[in-house]
């Protein structure tokens, strides 16, 4: 006769070890092409193991590290059943950060969480951070997979990611480089990036009604589609971009909109100006502020206006600069200047009107 098991179980409670394990085996490979010669070991460590003697080159590095994830946008992919592009955003949010201080990437772990362990739905989101990996420059050297049941229904999930780059001391970029005369050069972005989603889902969603499904004209694509447009990565473009010509700072364009972020880099002393009529915002944005009745200072302050990064360098740069980004295939421009602070209270402000 066999006895019943009645015992409670981790399966019973809903965490499923096997399809784990069967995750981490279907991610391997895209693991693998993120690797440097600096990293040991394989997946499936307690710990990313990178041979720190790779350093010994610098003569005073510097460690810098940045942590984020990808916000609401993760809902769209759930929605969209497509998970292979969400990894680009986390990726570009961690490293973007990094390169901004001119340090290069160098490893990057994630974490996913989910409701249910999916494996081949896990391995597509870890081959999107793979990839974004290989075109930020760094490797990804591990990471956790938390099945949270429960918590999370069993399609829910988020990812965030940790990463840590290496600068020369005397290399550091920053406020302190800055000089008046300074151009700004505008980098465009790829869309909305990965900031601002709680507004875009609630003004085309609940107010405007509209669907993912739905192909909008001035997109030339389903809604769906632009808004899982994966997020620019310009890390190896910065990179390039200081070993060509002078760079005294980098801005990273996300959460708090343009102005708030550039004002980040500006000295107490100095102002940064940038003129709206520079470029014309990407039909999405547009789109946003007329389902919503969205003012554009509230616009502004969320989302990037169709620039990502931006690059402060002296004026003898700017055609040095401009040239190299557009080799890379970068599409930017002269948007602004450095003044003198004056009477201004904010290290940076908008004016005019964005180009039609």
């Amino acid at each position: 006769m066999t006895e019943k098991t009645t015992g409670a179980s981790y399966a019973a409670a809903g965490v499923d070890i096997e399809a784990g394990d069967r995750a981490v085996e279907l991610m391997k490979e895209w693991v693998k092409k993120t690797q440097r010669p600096e990293v040991l070991g394989g997946l499936g460590g307690f710990a990313g193991l990178f041979d720190a003697s790779a350093l010994k080159r610098y003569e005073r590095p510097l460690l810098a590290s940045a942590t984020d994830g990808v916000g609401t946008k993760v809902d769209i992919a759930r929605q969209m059943g497509v998970y292979d592009t969400i990894g680009h955003d986390l990726v570009a949010m961690v490293m973007d950060d990094i390169v901004v201080c001119g340090a290069e990437p160098l490893f990057m772990t994630d974490y996913i969480c989910v409701g249910k362990v999916h494996p081949e739905r896990v391995a597509a989101i870890v081959k999107g951070i793979a990839e974004g990996c290989v075109l930020a420059g760094c490797a990804l050297v591990g990471g956790e997979t938390a099945e949270h049941p429960g918590l999370l229904g069993p399609d829910d999930f988020d990812v965030a990611g940790a990463g840590t780059g290496v600068v020369e001391y005397d290399r550091l970029l920053g406020a302190d480089r800055i000089r008046t005369g300074d151009a700004v050069i505008a980098m465009a972005s790829s869309g909305l990036h990965s900031n601002g989603y709680s507004l875009v889902r609630h003004v085309l969603f609940d107010r405007a009604g509209m669907s993912l499904d739905r192909h909008v004209e001035e997109l030339g694509r389903t809604l769906g589609e632009e808004l899982l447009e994966p997020t620019k990565i310009y890390s190896l473009d910065c990179m390039a971009l200081t070993r060509t010509a002078e760079v005294h700072a980098y801005s990273h364009i996300t959460g708090g909109g343009l102005a708030a972020n550039l004002a980040r880099v500006i000295p107490d002393h100095l102002h940064a100006t940038v003129d709206r009529s520079t470029w014309t915002p990407g039909a999405i944005f547009d789109l946003v502020g007329k389902a919503g009745d969205v003012e554009r200072l509230e616009l502004e302050k969320t989302l990037n206006m169709g620039v990502g990064m931006m690059a402060v360098v002296p004026q003898e740069s700017v055609d040095v600069a401009l040239t190299a980004l557009a080799d890379r295939g970068v599409e930017a421009w002269v948007a602004g200047e450095i003044l003198d602070r004056g009477d201004h209270t904010e290290g940076a402000t908008l004016t005019g009107d964005y180009a039609v």
